[in-house]
């Protein structure tokens, strides 16, 4: 097939580079390069990703109130930090 397509400056200078390093003609490295490229959103990771776990053994908290724990935690820094800022630190 025939056809007439514009070029950007920079994929042109690679585009002769390739030509240059791999002593082939423009219509050859354009191909190759245009088949690369259309070819690369082809492939699938060759394994679907997987979460590496551990067991962490027994908690050290009764994780049934996990919230409510977060909450007191999060409490006593706010009131610790009230504490700093009137002490003026």
């Amino acid at each position: 097939m025939r056809t007439t397509v514009t070029i950007d400056p920079d994929v042109q200078a690679l585009l002769r580079r390739a030509m240059r390093e791999q002593g082939e003609p423009f219509k050859r490295v354009l191909n190759a390069a245009l088949r690369k490229g259309l070819r690369a959103g082809e492939r699938k990771p060759a394994q679907p990703f997987r979460q590496r776990t551990f067991d962490l053994g027994r908690p050290l908290v009764d994780l049934t109130k996990a919230l409510s724990l977060a909450a007191e935690l999060e409490d006593a820094a706010r009131a610790g930090r009230r504490r700093r800022r009137a002490a003026g630190g």
